[in-house]
């Protein structure tokens, strides 16, 4: 937890319901640190738009409080909470000059017209569109306006910056291209985000800290490191990434370790990070590039056999379908070198070590994490 000096926004026991039945955001909790690149990630539904929307001041808590510095925000207007919004949708004025729809805020504001003229062309020549700034935005490309948006949320020099899907309508390429941009001007601006995604890689590629979300409440919250390598629950565990889930019931436990007796067969030790002790269910995580195959797994503690359904070629890697007797599918990532020798239809053996199987609750049976 930061020290109280470091905390910019807290939410504090929010919910959120628009039926009054039931709540789209659940006694949320939540510190976002100054500076920091903080992403809300998580499924359609999941709240995480609600909690960017209240925080913007375009959706009212139905209970709880979001605080600025320690200073309530439940009755300041939108236009009067200093923070920059920038929309999947771009919402550009399309009549307007790209000029002109960077200088809206500072004109809204009422500043003098030499002033606006000085923040536009700074602003402008920081997303490097100062070039284009007469055109207007039908004349622009998508990464183009969306540059343009970000112009116009940096222009007035907001204490925090909130992006909704804003890269969710540009192609693959353009889209990676504006996350390092996006990234490259938080760290040089030392400004607050709070981005709002369904795009895992994104956010773990772009953010301080993610949040994960799922049906209204906050899974996870850490950095995107802990957050791949240490899940602390099966949902997190499958929402972010590729995964391998094994079920089984707990046969003994000590300290962080723990034995656990497979469905399918066998035993397996790994960390006990979220089990309920001895003769618990729990759901063992263990990420595809941990699983050793053939005679690279030799070493490996926890060992099992399995057929070779199918390889995919992806460059610097392979991705190995496997199948258990019983039907249980898995899935290694292996360099392609590794892969060579191997083929459909070979029975092979593969291994893991314990510190990369973690044992957590039992999986979920009606969350959808894709």
């Amino acid at each position: 937890m930061p020290e109280s000096a470091d905390v910019l926004i807290e939410f504090v026991a929010v919910e959120k319901t628009y039926d009054g039945i039931s709540n789209v955001v659940k006694s949320l909790d939540l510190q976002i640190r100054n500076g920091e690149f903080l992403t809300l990630l998580g499924p359609s539904g999941s709240g995480k738009t609600t909690t960017l929307m209240m925080l913007a001041g375009f959706e009212e808590p139905t209970a709880g409080d979001i605080r600025l510095r320690g200073n309530s925000l439940r009755r300041i207007p939108p236009y009067n909470r200093n923070m920059g919004v920038v929309f999947q949708n771009y919402a550009l004025f399309p009549h307007k000059t790209v000029a002109e729809n960077v200088a809206y805020p500072l004109v809204q504001r009422r500043l003098a017209k030499p002033e606006v003229m000085a923040k536009t062309v700074q602003a402008l020549e920081m997303v490097e569109l100062d070039h284009l700034a007469e055109r207007r935005p039908g004349q622009l490309s998508g990464g183009q306006q969306q540059r343009v948006a970000l112009a116009r949320a940096l222009v007035f020099e907001p204490e925090l910056v909130l992006m909704d899907e804003p890269l969710g309508a540009l192609d693959k390429k353009l889209r990676e291209q504006m996350q390092i941009e996006i990234k490259h001007l938080h760290d040089a601006l030392k400004m607050t985000v709070v981005y709002v995604t369904h795009d895992q890689s994104e956010a773990l590629s772009m953010s301080d800290r993610v949040a994960i979300f799922n049906d209204g409440i906050v899974q996870q919250i850490d950095d995107p490191l802990t957050i791949y390598e240490s899940p602390n629950n099966s949902f997190v565990a499958n929402f972010i990434g590729e995964n391998n889930t094994l079920d089984g019931t707990v046969e003994a436990a000590a300290g962080e370790s723990c034995r656990v007796t497979l469905d399918i067969g066998g035993t397996v030790d790994a960390r006990a990070v979220n089990i309920d002790g001895v003769g618990s269910r729990t759901s063992l995580s263990v990420r595809p590039e941990r699983l050793h195959l053939a005679a690279a797994g030799d070493h490996c503690a926890n060992r099992l056999t399995v057929q070779v359904e199918e390889k995919i070629y992806g460059g610097d890697h392979s991705l190995v379908a496997l199948r258990h007797a019983s039907g249980a599918a898995m899935v290694a990532k292996v360099t392609a070198s590794e892969a060579v020798d191997i083929s459909p239809g070979q029975q092979l053996a593969i291994g893991w070590e314990s510190t990369h199987c973690r044992a957590l609750d039992p999986q979920p049976t009606t969350a959808d994490p894709s």
